[in-house]
């Protein structure tokens, strides 16, 4: 069944608005203002940061867990659960493990053993501790992994925390 035409001459309807155009002028406003916020923004970062505290350490542990190196001369000396080095510094490197006298292929003056045997070993420096003095004994480290073709993992160690 067909549906028949009934007018003769069918009229569509035309669209005769046109849409707004944007002239130039307001382009380069809205371009300033873009330069404008992101300039501004840039350096109220610079001069308002949102983080004023760098206080390494310190945030996170208690000032009298803190012990400078130079107090340090022998074994006898060091304790359980204090902190040894430089403690004003955010290390973000960290590693649990035992520390022997040693290096692997040449890296490092020590080598930090952790748990997962000789593939997990890392070779360690340090020029703020005295590693001698951490030989034998279970240390959490914090410092800054530097770049080796020789081993694996080596790590410039900032800060020292006994743990057995």
């Amino acid at each position: 069944m067909d549906i028949p035409n009934l007018s003769q001459n069918p009229t569509v309807p035309t669209i005769t608005e046109t849409p707004p155009k944007i002239n130039k002028n307001s382009k380069t406003i809205f371009f300033i203002i873009i330069v404008l916020a992101i300039v501004s923004g840039f350096w109220a970062s610079r001069f308002w940061p949102l983080n004023k505290s760098n206080d390494g350490l310190v945030g996170e542990i208690n000032k009298k867990d803190i012990i400078s190196v130079d107090q340090i001369t022998n074994e006898e000396d060091l304790e359980i659960g204090k902190y040894y080095g430089n403690t004003a510094k955010i290390f973000k490197d960290s590693a649990t493990g035992t520390i022997e006298k040693g290096s692997i292929n040449g890296e490092g003056t020590h080598i930090l053993n952790r748990e997962g045997g000789n593939s997990q070993r890392a070779s360690l420096t340090s020029s703020v501790v005295d590693l001698d003095l951490f030989i034998g004994k279970k240390v959490e480290i914090r410092g800054e992994t530097n770049f080796s073709t020789k081993t694996s993992w080596l790590l410039d160690v900032g800060v020292i925390k006994i743990l057995e």
